[in-house]
């Protein structure tokens, strides 16, 4: 037989809710882990008294009862399960599984029994409902009737309020009354917050960051209570999940970060996380209102009567010994500047991310705590805006993603490190190369990183430049008016040496004059805009350019992607054709690279072709193309001369040879 058995999917009811989770029965414990949340309920072996194997709404289940007086219900078992989980029990907890019908009839009267932390309601000796008296918020009673009212959970589609029971009286013992005894015996178990008696002790004036204010903390044995000039919260122990004491990153401050489940409300806003801020330098004096006989039997050492030391020590301490769990300090990590967390922005605010032993966790608005193993994987991305920074992404199993964004770059190389070394999966790898490590730099890597629209347009950049440089080679008199060539001495009419620049153009013959121009015309050309080249019209008749290696590729596989995607769209298939070039084997692509290089050399030979031939521009029609809208017939002979014009541009000004008004 197996020294363990573990189930997966096991669900335990909070408050209306299923969380699901993992338990596990081993030699020793019995242990069950929510999935959501990562709390943990551990049972010894040794004070299990009773197991009882029920049919529920998921399946079948399984009621276990301590002698402490706890009692946990774990559901979503098989009708196969029965048999090796009641062996094992025999063999190892020595306890017997037994099984137990519930109640079905919907009868609405029978008998109320307390049984440690429930209230069972029998009919026949069959448990028809039971209520966890930790759920109950309040008790109310009346005339031969108790009113029982709930906690809320704000996960739950569908919320209990309240339960009324109707006691009758009896005619036995006069001295005692069944209403007033029924209420008792639930509020001894309910959960019901309430002052009684002073506080252990007080610190007063503390800032909190969430929710956002100072409140004086009054820490009562089973509650916090926060209590502040607007608001009072009320936190039950039993709601805290972890601690968490964390130093700012100017080593001056520290966090106390208090995770809770369920968390405070005010109004509709939900508050998961205490968030307190300390200065380092605040020392207190700190007596608790208890004596040190007490102090001593209820703390075992961990706290004295009278303490002494910085505040964030105190505060911490009395929490971690009445809250009874550890409190999570970051680990080894270390960031480019020395310190343990990283600056970093989430969603709309600046904050600090702190890679924690076992998971992360940012501060503070909104807080957020991310366990390892519910991570899925985590990506390293360029930052949006600057090269200068980069984010961090972080994906759940749930599907959920967190991206922390405007990461220093400096700090690349320590996160990386460390997400390696929790072995975390890290979804784009070849990153790491991308960045290098010495200078920080970023640079693009083609066999982790393929973008389909830059090859193309890297492709078509060269062909064109190629073409342009045999045009510019064969078409040189596409060049009429150049400022600043010696033939031209005219300053534009915003020019404030205008006038002097005609009046030296009239009289050139001077020595002087021409000695002055050379001055006069860099001093023009350095402060006019350049000229923006005028588009050149596309041949219609001239060769087609060859495609890229890439767009072969994708018009022979174009058909195929619409047929195995059913309604994809355009940019999608761009998208797919992109992922599927990129995971193209390096023997097939050299294919479709032969096929670019062959349509290459023909679209050479073509255009050689089409040039001898006489095709494409040539010199005479490019001298006078600006004009060419004007003539009025191709027969007559024209001139082209420079003119000023009242706007900001030069233009042509075309004068005929002949006299067209002749009629």
């Amino acid at each position: 037989m197996n020294d363990t058995l573990e189930f997966n999917e096991i669900y335990q009811e909070v408050k209306g809710t299923w969380n699901d989770g993992r338990l596990r029965f081993s030699k020793q414990t019995v242990v069950y882990k929510n999935s959501k949340t990562g709390k943990v309920d551990s049972i010894p072996v040794p004070e299990l008294t009773q197991a009882q194997w029920r049919r529920v709404c998921l399946g079948h289940g399984i009621k276990l009862c301590t002698s402490t007086g706890n009692i946990y219900k774990y559901d979503g078992f098989k009708d196969t399960d029965l048999e090796k989980i009641s062996e094992y029990f025999k063999a190892n907890y020595k306890v017997e599984l037994i099984e137990k019908d519930m109640c079905v009839k919907g009868w609405n009267w029978g008998t109320a029994k307390f049984n440690g932390p429930l209230l069972s309601f029998e009919v026949n000796e069959s448990s028809a409902f039971e209520i966890p008296l930790a759920s109950v918020s309040q008790c109310a009673t009346g005339k031969n009737e108790v009113t029982v009212e709930f906690h809320q959970n704000d996960d739950t589609e569908v919320s209990l309020m309240e339960v009324r029971f109707y006691v009758p009286p009896t005619t036995g013992d006069e001295g005692s009354d069944p209403v007033e005894a029924f209420a008792q015996n639930i509020l001894s178990k309910a959960d019901v917050i309430q002052a009684t008696g002073d506080a252990v002790c007080i610190f007063r004036e503390l800032q909190c960051l969430t929710p956002r204010g100072r409140y004086d903390i009054r820490i009562y044995p089973t509650f916090l209570h926060l209590h502040g000039k607007t608001f009072d919260y009320k936190i039950p122990y039993t709601t805290v999940l972890r601690l968490f004491l964390l130093p700012h990153k100017d080593q001056r401050q520290m966090f106390f970060v208090i995770s809770l489940d369920p968390p405070i409300k005010q109004g509709q806003t939900r508050y998961h996380f205490l968030i307190l801020l300390f200065s380092k330098e605040e020392e207190i004096n700190l007596t608790l209102n208890m004596n040190e006989d007490e102090v001593e039997r209820r703390f075992e050492g961990k706290l004295h009567k009278n303490m002494s030391g910085s505040l964030y020590e105190m505060v911490s301490r009395v929490m971690k010994a009445l809250v009874n769990r550890k409190i999570t300090v970051p680990g080894n990590f270390q960031g480019h500047s020395g310190a343990q967390c990283i600056t970093c922005s989430y969603k709309a605010s600046s904050g600090l991310l702190y890679p924690l032993e076992r998971g992360f966790i940012y501060v503070h608005k909104p807080p957020v705590h991310l366990r390892f193993e519910e991570i899925s994987c985590v990506n390293f991305a360029r930052g949006t805006t600057t090269t200068r920074s980069f984010d961090f992404e972080i994906e759940t199993k749930q599907g959920n993603q967190y991206t922390f964004s405007s990461i220093e770059r400096e700090e690349y190389g320590k996160l990386f490190d460390f997400v390696n070394a929790k072995k975390l999966s890290i979804k784009n790898r070849g990153f790491k190369e991308g960045m290098k490590r010495n200078d920080n730099m970023y640079s693009d890597s083609d066999e982790d990183q393929h973008d389909a629209y830059l090859e193309r347009m890297k492709e078509e950049g060269k062909i064109r430049e190629e073409a342009n440089d045999s045009d510019d080679s064969e078409g040189e008199s596409d060049e009429s008016f150049n400022p600043g060539e010696e033939d031209d001495e005219i300053a534009e009419e915003y020019d404030s040496k205008a006038s002097a620049s005609e009046s030296s153009a009239d009289d050139g013959d001077s020595d002087g004059d021409r000695k002055k121009k050379p001055t006069k015309k860099a001093k023009f050309v350095k402060e006019r805009k350049p000229r923006k080249k005028k588009k050149k019209a596309k041949d219609s008749s001239a060769p087609k350019r060859p495609m890229s290696a890439y767009m072969l590729w994708l018009n022979s596989s174009r058909d195929r992607i619409k047929s195995e995607n059913p309604g994809i769209s355009v940019t999608e298939i761009s998208k797919k054709a992109g992922e599927m070039w990129k995971q193209l084997s390096k023997e097939k692509k050299e294919v479709w690279d032969a096929k670019a290089e062959e349509a290459k050399k023909e679209y050479d030979r073509a255009m050689r072709e089409y040039k001898e031939s006489g095709g494409g521009s040539s010199g005479s029609s490019k001298k006078y193309s600006k004009c060419s809208q004007l003539c009025p017939a191709p027969h007559f002979e024209w001139t082209v001369q420079p003119k000023i014009n009242i706007l900001s541009f030069t233009h042509y000004h075309i004068v005929p040879k002949y006299d067209l008004s002749i009629k």
